[in-house]
């Protein structure tokens, strides 16, 4: 097919000061929750029904349009990797980021709306806690963490860039090149996405996924979390949402590659499913276990992956929000 030649914003400016929000759909083209809550607030705005109180605005509905079009995750490879400035773009997804980035350097806030693939309730991605470390130094947490409480969803998820980049440094340890050659990565940089991408470049940054890709209650998770945003930041004269207060914080601990396709799992499972210690999760091509080495969750499984890349996460609770 002929690929999209452009990509389309929507911005609203309010007439008096305050924080400039982005929201995104569809950086994976199967996502379309966040595309059909956008499309619900951009007609409630240009109907008179919201109306922007201060600050700014903007919409990105179909942020890859090429893997839209295709009804799939990417089009020429994962937008939400890798995700950076390009002075000599490869590939649709760099011409994409070097649009869309210096449109999130322009904001304040960013809200990444997603969906999976297997049957779960919503959860939000946290960035980091505060540190100066060199990986993701970070100064913002206590703002993410105010505005995640709001989103609506009762489940947290933090530690996704340093598990990313710890399985990164195993690739690099794995001596079969043919597995490294599939994929980029073997770069840490290719764990950073919209959010990261955001955050280094002194933003705020939460992503939401709101469910099931074709599960009809995605989209209104999607449309809560936009209003409550919007109330949160004060965009629109809204009371503030209360915050969620049974919530449920794991960690990312572990990211387990798929690595070959023959690889299988035990049984059919779902984000946040409970394993066991000892638990067998899947088999390897040769018959060996992949087994929990302590007691967790199942997170982000993918029985379709590619050798070579993320099979499922591990995750294991959290002490983050204690005496919030």
């Amino acid at each position: 097919m002929k690929h999209p030649t452009a990509l389309r914003s929507i911005t609203y400016h309010g007439l008096e000061d305050g924080p400039r929000l982005i929201v995104l759909g569809a950086v994976h083209g199967n996502e379309t929750c966040g595309t059909q809550a956008i499309g619900r607030v951009l007609a409630d705005l240009d109907a008179g029904r919201l109306e922007l109180a201060r600050g700014q605005l903007t919409f990105v509905p179909v942020a890859n349009p090429l893997a839209h079009a295709l009804g799939q995750r990417s089009g020429e490879r994962n937008l939400n990797r890798n995700f950076r400035i390009s002075a000599r773009p490869e590939d649709f997804e760099d011409r994409v980021a070097n649009r869309l980035g210096p449109l999130l350097r322009d904001h304040d806030v960013l809200l990444d709306l997603h969906s999976f693939h297997t049957a779960g309730e919503p959860f939000v991605m946290l960035g980091p806690r505060d540190n100066d470390g060199e990986l993701e130094p970070f100064d913002g947490a206590r703002e993410e963490e105010a505005l995640a409480l709001r989103l609506g969803a009762r489940r947290f998820v933090e530690g996704w860039l340093d598990t990313y980049a710890r399985g990164v440094a195993r690739r690099l340890r794995n001596p079969n090149a043919s597995l490294r050659a599939q994929m980029l990565s073997t770069d840490p940089a290719y764990g950073v996405g919209t959010t990261e991408f955001m955050r280094a470049h002194g933003g705020r940054a939460l992503t939401l996924e709101c469910g099931q890709h074709d599960d009809p209650k995605a989209p209104e998770v999607a449309h809560r979390a936009i209003l409550n945003t919007l109330a949160h930041l004060k965009l629109l004269d809204r009371p503030d949402p209360q915050p969620v207060r049974d919530a449920q914080v794991l960690r990312l601990v572990e990211v387990v590659d798929r690595e070959h396709p023959d690889d299988t799992f035990a049984r059919p499972w779902k984000s946040f499913d409970p394993v066991a210690a000892g638990e067998v999760i899947g088999r390897r091509a040769g018959g060996e276990p992949v087994t929990a080495p302590t007691e967790g969750f199942i997170v982000f499984p993918n029985p379709n992956a590619q050798p070579g890349n993320e099979w499922f996460y591990r995750a294991e609770f959290s002490d983050r929000f204690q005496g919030r």
